[in-house]
């Protein structure tokens, strides 16, 4: 009995967020560019302005597809947040993204995401009444290449964020960043002045975005592509050592397969950080989870072994 129970709950939960509804937004275009999201509400009259998540799929910059962040829309919609799933372009569709790619055009393909998930949140500042959003309640995520896109929209020099004409208010800063299994190119881009609370999560073997700091793919030098990253461990200590607020999940001896893992099997624990950012709270936090797998990088990593 106490089975059937518990798959009924389960089996409920599951209708609950498929049956959510969302609507598709036209949130940018221009003479050569129409973009759009898929936009998730929560139901019922919302006691105040709604806080709001705007989410980037991965793919490399060259595929994915917006459906892939419904998971974790449907869910933040289900607790009472907007979220919204982007649709931007795919620049290195056809292109080489590892080490025998060009690096200026990686960095372009970061640059060209990032700017356009600027412009969905200068969207919904703009339409703020409609959805009835609260600009000072944004959040960011992104999963691999989408998590690049959110931290760098965040920690970008303005200069980089200014290929389209939507700009944001001044001293404008998102809320809060999800990031999983992404890199910032340059760890002096969160200072003093630009930090947010930031969650991250990664695997620590992961041979495509580095867990900490290395090349992307980890590329030999004199590599066309060789692009030096700074993955989550390293984004956490920063943030640590600048005295923020930052939570880091790390699966020991997980690959990039896991950066899609809390938006799809742990979206309670982002709704979680977001709560508590939103209450004013600070958390400098670190959870362990083995996978049971191993790999030649986990001897960097002593708390991998309980250490």
């Amino acid at each position: 009995m106490k089975n059937k129970i518990l798959l009924f709950t389960a089996l409920f939960c599951f209708l609950s967020l498929s049956a959510q509804e969302y609507k598709t937004i036209t949130y940018f275009t221009n003479d050569s560019l129409k973009l759009e999201l898929d936009l998730f509400l929560p139901k019922g009259k919302q006691a105040g302005k709604t806080p709001l998540l705007i989410h980037v799929h991965g793919g490399g910059f060259a595929g994915g597809e917006r459906k892939h962040g419904h998971h974790i829309c449907s869910y933040a919609a289900s607790k009472g947040y907007a979220a919204a799933s982007i649709t931007y372009s795919l620049y290195m569709k056809g292109k080489n993204f590892s080490c025998g790619g060009v690096l200026t055009e990686k960095v372009k393909a970061i640059q060209i995401a990032a700017n356009q998930l600027q412009q969905a949140a200068v969207f919904f500042i703009n339409n703020k009444e409609t959805y009835n959003i609260d600009p000072a309640k944004i959040f960011i995520s992104g999963s691999s290449a989408g998590a690049e896109t959110a931290l760098h929209a965040a920690f970008w020099e303005q200069p980089m964020l200014q290929m389209y004409s939507g700009r944001l208010p001044a001293n404008f800063k998102y809320a809060g960043i999800i990031s999983g299994a992404g890199a910032i190119m340059d760890i002096n881009l969160i200072n003093k002045n630009t930090q947010v609370p930031v969650m991250l999560f990664h695997g620590s073997c992961d041979k495509t975005v580095p867990y900490a700091t290395a090349a992307h793919h980890y590329c030999p030098a004199g590599s066309s592509g060789w692009l030096m990253l700074f993955g989550s461990y390293s984004i956490y200590n920063r943030i640590i050592d600048l005295g923020g607020s930052t939570h880091l999940v790390t699966y020991c001896g997980g690959e990039h397969d896991y950066s899609d893992m809390l938006f799809a099997k742990g979206q309670q624990q982002i709704v979680d950080f977001m709560n508590l950012t939103l209450q004013g709270g600070k958390e400098q936090s670190h959870t362990v989870i083995p996978t049971g797998k191993t790999c030649y990088a986990n001897s960097e990593y002593n708390f991998c072994f309980g250490k």
